[in-house]
């Protein structure tokens, strides 16, 4: 039951933003009855209803629930705090190491490097590599 632990209202806004089969009448429908204390939906009846695609179930031996990374991830941090920190803090560290590389200093060192390259290039060019190359010259390489 990993797709549908995941709270109601973030399955349907993701099928809303991903599936453009979506079935909204159903959808609908489901959501109205979502409060009831009788109302039981398996995986395999949400995606029959609503041409859902975050979710795939499969019967039998190897079966099981399986869902969309962006759903599995919001079903771990639902169930565990310590995962939805750990995501967090992930994703702080990703936007700090990207904001970083765009900073002007780091593009500072990118071209100054750049630059340094360049200035070597030349300088092989220019004395090391004779402007003509002589038959006895040939015939060493």
């Amino acid at each position: 039951m990993l797709g549908l632990a995941v709270p109601a209202f973030f399955r349907r806004v993701w099928e809303r933003l991903n599936n453009p089969v979506l079935n909204p009448v159903e959808l609908n429908g489901i959501r109205i009855q979502t409060g009831l204390n009788s109302f039981t939906l398996t995986p395999k009846q949400w995606i029959e209803k609503t041409g859902a695609v975050g979710i795939t179930s499969q019967a039998g031996r190897y079966g099981g629930t399986f869902a969309h990374r962006d759903i599995a991830f919001e079903f771990a941090s639902w169930v565990s705090v310590e995962f939805r920190l750990y995501l967090i803090k992930e994703f702080q560290r990703l936007k700090d190491d990207e904001n970083r590389r765009r900073s002007p200093a780091w593009n500072l060192n990118r071209t100054q490097s750049k630059l340094n390259h360049r200035i070597h290039l030349d300088a092989v060019k220019a004395h090391l590599i004779p402007p003509e190359v002589t038959p006895a010259q040939a015939a060493i390489t």
